[in-house]
This record gives C-alpha cells, sequence and structure tokens, in this order.
C-alpha cells in the first residue's frame, strides 16, 4: 500500500494521534470539565501552529475568505469541541469514536442539500445503513428504549464537523489542509476565549495526568496530526488514505481498554460496524462515476 516509509509513517503517527485522542479527552475531563478542556486544548493547538506556521509556508488568508473560514473554526473547532467533551462525559472513548464517524454520511446529506452534490443508490443505501448503526449505538448507551443524551451530544459533534467538511470544500482549491487546519483552530480559539476563566480556574486544581491528557490532546492530534495528514494526503491516492482512517474507531477500543479498562457493549459495537460499512458503501463510486468524475483532492479529516 505505502511505496514510501515516510508517508507509511505519516499515516502510522495521523492514526494512532486521533484514535488516542479519544481516550486522552477522558482523563483531562474531570480535572478540566468540558469548557476548560474545550479552551485549553485549542489554544495549545494554536500556540504549536503560529510557532510552525512559517516553516509550513501557511499564508495570510483573502480577506473575502474570512466568514466561512469563521464558520470552518466555529463548526470544525469550537461545537466540535464543546459537543464531543461533553458527551464523553459518559460515552466510553471507543464508543465516542465509533459515533463521530457518522461525520462522512452526515457530509454527504449537507452536501446535497448546500452545495447540489447528487447521491447514487449505492450512496444512500450507505447513508441509511450507518445511520441506523447510529441509532443503535445511542439506544444502547441510554435506558432501554431512551437514547443517551450524551451520545446525542456526540452525534451532534459529528454533524458540527461535518459542517465543517462542506465549509471548507471551496477553501480547498485556494488553500492547502493544513493552512485550512491552521485558519479553523486559530478562529475556533478565539471564540472559545469567552471560556478562558474557566481553563484558569481549573488549573492550579488539575491533576498531573489531566494537565498532560490536556497539552497532549493540544499538540499532538490538534496540531501534529493534521500535519502529518496533510503530509500523507499529499502523497497517496484518496481511496487509500481514506481508508487508513477506519482503523481510527478500532484502535481508540484498543486503546481505551488498555489504558482506561474500558469496553464497548456488544451491540453498540455492531452499530459501529455498520456505520463503518456504511461509510465505505457511500464513498465508493460506482462504475459510471469511476469513468466520468475527478477523484475528490481532499479527505475529510477528523481527530477525538
Amino acid at each position: 500500500m505505502f511505496s514510501d516509509r515516510r508517508v507509511a509513517a505519516a499515516v502510522a503517527v495521523t492514526v494512532l494521534l486521533w484514535s488516542a485522542a479519544f481516550v486522552a479527552i477522558r482523563v483531562a475531563l474531570p480535572g478540566f470539565g468540558v469548557a476548560g478542556l474545550s479552551v485549553g486544548r485549542l489554544l495549545v493547538a494554536s500556540l504549536v501552529l503560529a510557532v510552525v506556521a512559517p516553516l509550513l509556508r501557511v499564508r495570510r488568508p483573502a480577506r473575502a475568505d474570512l466568514p466561512r473560514i469563521i464558520g470552518c473554526g466555529l463548526t470544525g473547532m469550537t461545537a466540535y469541541q464543546l459537543l464531543l467533551n461533553a458527551g464523553e462525559r459518559s460515552v466510553p472513548a471507543g464508543t465516542a469514536s465509533l459515533l463521530v464517524n457518522t461525520a462522512p454520511i452526515a457530509a454527504a446529506v449537507l452536501a446535497l442539500i448546500v452545495l447540489r452534490e447528487p447521491l447514487s443508490r449505492r450512496s444512500v443505501a450507505g447513508l441509511a445503513l450507518g445511520f441506523a448503526g447510529a441509532v443503535v449505538i445511542t439506544l444502547v448507551q441510554g435506558d432501554g428504549l431512551t437514547p443517551s443524551l450524551d451520545a446525542g451530544l456526540v452525534l451532534g459533534a459529528a454533524i458540527a464537523q461535518a459542517s465543517f467538511f462542506v465549509l471548507q470544500k471551496p477553501l480547498l482549491a485556494r488553500y492547502s489542509g493544513v493552512e485550512i487546519t491552521s485558519y479553523a483552530i486559530w478562529s475556533g480559539t478565539a471564540l472559545l476565549l469567552p471560556l478562558l476563566p474557566a481553563l484558569i480556574s481549573e488549573v492550579p486544581h488539575a491533576s498531573g495526568e489531566a494537565l498532560a491528557a490536556l497539552i497532549f490532546l493540544g499538540a499532538a492530534p490538534s496540531a501534529l496530526g493534521f500535519i502529518t495528514w496533510a503530509y500523507a494526503q499529499a502523497r497517496l491516492p484518496v481511496a487509500t488514505a481514506a481508508n487508513t482512517l477506519y482503523l481510527v474507531p478500532f484502535l481508540a477500543i484498543g486503546i481505551a481498554w488498555a489504558a482506561l479498562d474500558e469496553s464497548v457493549h456488544p451491540a453498540a459495537l455492531l452499530g459501529g460496524l455498520m456505520i463503518l460499512v456504511g461509510v465505505f458503501i457511500s464513498r465508493k463510486p460506482g462504475p459510471a462515476a469511476t469513468r466520468g468524475a475527478p477523484a475528490r483532492s481532499r479527505v475529510p479529516q477528523h481527530d477525538g
């Protein structure tokens, strides 16, 4: 699959970091809470990206693109962090990673509504299967037939990320993946600054483990992970890059089991498999699309 060891290493680092992020959130939450963790993680990521931006040749965005960039920050960073962190208060890391994988499915629906991108029968079947899998997980996390509120918040995070995918698509013609990620993280951090007092008040009382997890989340999955992912994307076929992301929830489940002794309910795992198969089916182009349509230049990106 990978002819270049550097590309293989970049993919491996990205997948590992994004898998570990779901577990690190569970570690950091007791020390910082939803608000403190959300602003703290993005603040660390913003500082790291600000330092390396000149080395990565991150350009200043055009003024006309600022509203869309702010929208990317609001959906893909601010809303995503708040919703995911709130959901992981009770949703295990592995289960959360499975639910977040509904983002490409939601993105396809939003693209149909906003960008008028047509859906094939194959895509509709994949979307239906993925949606059914998400319903299974939310019911398993809840009480009987009452869905879990926190699982619903994680699904909300997936929808926020899907909105980011749709908003960033026109920007990808003019900016690199690292540039868009940097812009989104910086703007998302700015939008979360009103929550900074929550972080400041929690820092003196947070454990060393929680503080290390917060710094890891900002510096590794949110900053380094996107840099290594952009490097790999630029050198891999779109389908190959996309397929590597299917490993994220399974690694997250394994890391959560090893580090936190968390397990995933068998029915939730079944729902997760339904989501992954649904995403695979909806992403796979039909014969006509393969012959007539060019491959997408970017693969949707996501971390914990």
